[in-house]
Order: structure tokens, then C-alpha cells, then sequence
């Protein structure tokens, strides 16, 4: 290498995140900033870790991207016989964290999850384009499989099964957390970040509150 990683360093000078000039709610926080990063041409601005306890009681990570979010929660979709399908069905409960680099800021939830309704999950499914519904039928998530040919095996047959119009799989939809913490932390320089918690009370009001760096 031609440098060692452990000399790896940046200046976090972008912006800063004021009590005053945050929002009291953390939805409203939150899409602010996913706003922000769209605007702003960060690459693939929806993508986010979604955190599980696997079946065996230890963290188990992965990538997705939410495909929705209002008072509810926040929507994304996948197999629900996946590991993280069926770590969820074990323990529904997640950790989600949004990563945009370019703006020096991560944003993150916690709380409950559960599945969405099936007319929800149909009505996304149908504007998914075609390949990906047929690969949503072709692909058994997270199970092995001995080579990419029985892949694109299954992919040609269930293409040939459905056509142009396959429907949405039964171990196909979509998964909701509805968030009970929320943090947002924006870089600053000398490591001095600034990180704002908002915590669900039980009577419904968010507790904001600063944390240390």
C-alpha cells in the first residue's frame, strides 16, 4: 500500500446542525436532508444499512433503499424469506443509518418494524420495471446456489412463465419501521461534530437533546 490507513484523515467543514435551526420533529429534519442530498447529486441518496439481530443473537447488516417514508415510518422492500426477511420475523425490530459522504452527514433510526399491507406492496411491485419483478421470482434471496447460470436459468423460465406481466410474489413486499429514536449527526472540524437525538416519548412528543461528539 502506498499508504497506510491508519494516516487517513479528513476535515469535516460542510455545515452545522444548531438546535435553533432544526426541526422539532425529526420526519421533518429527516426529509430536509434527504432533499438535500438528491438536490445535491449524491449517489444514490436513498440508500441505507438496515441493522438486524440475526437468528443467532449476533448483528447482521445489509444495504437497501427506502422507497418511501411519512408518519408511518420508513418503507423498503425485499424477500421476505431472506436472512434479514426472516431476522425480522424472529425479531422486529431494526437500526437504520443513511451515509451521504459528500455532505458530511449520517442520519439514524430505530424502532419496530413491520410488513406493509399486500396493496401496498402490489401497487409498488407493479411499477417496478420487468426485469425486476421477474428477478424478484428468480432469485431466492440469501439461499446458496451452485453457479450465476441457474440464476439466469430461473430468470428465462419464470420470464417465460409470466410475460410481461408477472405478479407480485407472495415472498415479495414490503417492511415498515416506525421510528422511536432518531439521530443526525453533520461533521464538523476538530472532530467537534455536532449530533442531535430525538426520542419518542410516550405521549407521542419527541425529546431533543445533544450528544456529545
Amino acid at each position: 500500500m502506498d499508504k497506510n490507513i491508519s494516516d487517513l484523515r479528513k476535515s469535516y467543514e460542510r455545515g452545522e446542525l444548531e438546535e435553533g435551526s432544526a426541526h422539532e420533529v425529526p420526519l421533518r429534519q429527516f426529509s430536509d436532508w434527504l432533499d438535500e442530498a438528491i438536490r445535491s447529486g449524491v449517489p444514490e441518496p436513498n440508500a441505507m444499512t438496515v441493522a438486524t439481530v440475526g437468528e443467532d443473537g449476533r448483528p447482521s447488516t445489509r444495504v437497501v433503499l427506502i422507497k418511501g417514508f411519512d408518519e408511518r415510518g420508513l418503507t423498503w422492500f425485499s424477500n421476505y424469506e431472506s436472512r434479514k426477511g426472516r431476522e425480522l420475523a424472529a425479531h422486529p425490530f431494526a437500526a437504520l443509518q443513511f451515509h451521504w459522504v459528500e455532505l458530511e452527514r449520517v442520519v439514524r433510526i430505530e424502532g419496530p418494524v413491520e410488513r406493509v399491507e399486500a396493496a401496498e406492496s402490489d401497487e409498488y411491485f407493479a411499477t417496478r420495471p420487468l426485469t425486476s419483478r421477474i428477478g424478484a421470482w428468480a432469485s431466492e434471496q440469501s439461499r446458496p446456489i451452485s453457479s450465476r447460470a441457474v440464476l439466469v436459468a430461473r430468470a428465462a423460465e419464470f420470464g417465460l412463465k409470466f410475460g410481461l406481466h408477472p405478479p407480485r410474489p407472495p415472498h415479495w413486499g414490503g417492511f415498515r419501521l416506525s421510528p422511536e429514536y432518531w439521530e443526525f449527526w453533520q461533521g464538523r472540524p476538530s472532530r467537534l461534530h455536532d449530533r442531535l437525538s430525538y426520542r419518542l416519548l410516550p405521549d407521542g412528543r419527541w425529546h431533543r437533546e445533544r450528544l456529545a461528539p
